[in-house]
């Protein structure tokens, strides 16, 4: 030991030495769990990554995603059906992608016959690709755009509309890109129509998922006046009941002429693998006739063929394609007495849905309770006019092009009764509010 050294007390080498590891010690990564400070620190990188390349290829994924989908379907089909013995792959995947680009609202032409209608669930299956694309698109840049203070200075947040244009252009540019390479001179695509649908879509459900993802939507949501929001989640929730009460009706319709539907899938000729093949496409439509169904309710009614009527006040038929969803068509000729009151039932459902909405956001103001049940109301008659319209089309040559529901006067008629329906269910839920306000 050195005589310049205490026994029990280090010496000032030993402690420079001790000094140095501790700080080299605490510069190397942790092999515990993470601290609190890297945790926030990882989970603001994951939020900040780069704009232009997330939302370019979110769009592009989102497009990809249910094309794969699609063409997965087909395949699996095309080996039920005849175990590949008839085709290629590639055929299959070349009608999955037409399946595709008809429901970007294509069409599709083979020699005579057109296709224009819309299959509606095939949408259904594009708009949730969107959707949760986009919201994926939007929680990845969340961490974009200025703070609170800058916001507070005034300058603009333009993180959402640029993800947006940015993710509308990878998927508008995909489905041309796609539609191009399918569409040949014996299979004719409107693929500029596509392209411009896609844009509409992406723009729109795409769009939405961004800012509910980004967090913008729940902070620009707090700027609309109350009564605004009210009137939007009665109009959601109202287009939501009318359309289960829609597809109740369409079901108990086609259960009523169940055995007209077996009958008609006998008659096709299929085996067990290929009736749950064709019942599945059927399924693609079921959205279109849920809708036709609608129209019919509400009294114009629906055309399955040119100089062809389905309404309450009579059903005038023509010669039809042997499909079992067409077993849930009334019987042609004068419709029993009843049927006309069918046109009550918007209003009644439209009544019944204001009421159950203000029951969670009361009002004592007459006038807040009828604007609220009036604007959603009106909101919900629109929607349906447009799912309408979009359900409609051409389904083959000659008097098959006019399949569609009488989508103009449907739409004034759900504006109407839903919107009087509303004011009703409005007035009728102040009225009661106001009365247990007086009692307490």
């Amino acid at each position: 030991m050195s005589k310049d050294t205490v026994p029990g007390v280090p010496s000032s080498a030993s402690v420079g030495d001790e000094v140095m590891m501790v700080e080299m010690t605490s510069l190397l990564p942790h092999l515990g769990s993470p601290s609190r400070d890297s945790e926030e620190l990882m989970a603001d990188l994951r939020h900040r990554r780069p704009l232009v390349l997330v939302a370019t290829l979110g769009g592009i994924t989102a497009a990809l995603g249910v094309l794969v989908v699609l063409s997965a379907i087909v395949m699996v089909g095309w080996f039920l059906t005849d175990s590949g013995s008839h085709g290629t792959p590639g055929d299959a995947v070349r009608i999955g992608s037409v399946t595709w680009l008809v429901g970007h609202g294509s069409g599709v032409q083979v020699g005579a016959s057109l296709i224009t209608m819309v299959p509606l669930g095939v949408v259904m299956l594009i708009g949730f690709g969107l959707w949760r694309a986009g919201h994926r698109v939007g929680d990845a840049i969340s961490g974009h755009g200025p703070d609170a203070d800058r916001l507070a200075d005034g300058e603009r947040d333009w993180t959402v509309p640029i993800a947006t244009g940015l993710f509308t252009l990878g998927y508008a540019l995909t489905v041309a890109v796609v539609g191009s390479l399918t569409s040949t001179a014996s299979l004719g695509l409107d693929v500029t129509g596509a392209t411009l649908r896609a844009i509409m879509l992406a723009a729109v459900i795409g769009g939405v998922g961004i800012a509910v993802g980004s967090g913008r939507a729940a902070i620009w949501a707090m700027a609309v006046p109350g009564t605004i929001r009210v009137a939007a989640v009665i109009a959601w929730r109202l287009i939501l009941a009318w359309l289960m009460v829609c597809t109740a009706a369409f079901v108990i319709a086609l259960a009523l002429d169940f055995s007209t539907a077996a009958n008609l899938m006998d008659q096709l000729g299929t085996d067990g693998a290929q009736s749950a093949v064709y019942l599945l496409a059927m399924l693609v439509v079921v959205p279109n006739a849920v809708l036709f169904g609608g129209s019919f309710l509400l009294g114009p009614g629906f055309t399955v063929g040119a100089g062809t009527l389905v309404a309450p006040s009579g059903v005038v038929l023509g010669p039809l394609p042997m499909v079992p969803l067409l077993a849930a068509l009334p019987d042609a000729g004068p419709q029993p007495g009843w049927t006309r009151w069918l046109v009550l039932l918007a209003g009644l459902v439209a009544a019944l849905v204001v009421a159950r909405v203000q029951r969670r956001h009361p009002t004592t103001a007459w006038s807040e309770g009828l604007v609220r049940g009036l604007a959603g109301g009106v909101g919900a008659g629109l929607v349906f006019g447009l799912l309408a319209h979009w359900s409609g089309g051409a389904i083959g040559p000659g008097r098959m092009t006019d399949v569609a529901p009488h989508t103009l006067d449907a739409t004034v008629r759900a504006i109407t009764a839903m919107g009087l329906g509303g004011m009703v269910g409005g007035a009728a839920m102040t009225w009661w509010q106001r009365r247990r306000a007086d009692s307490l």
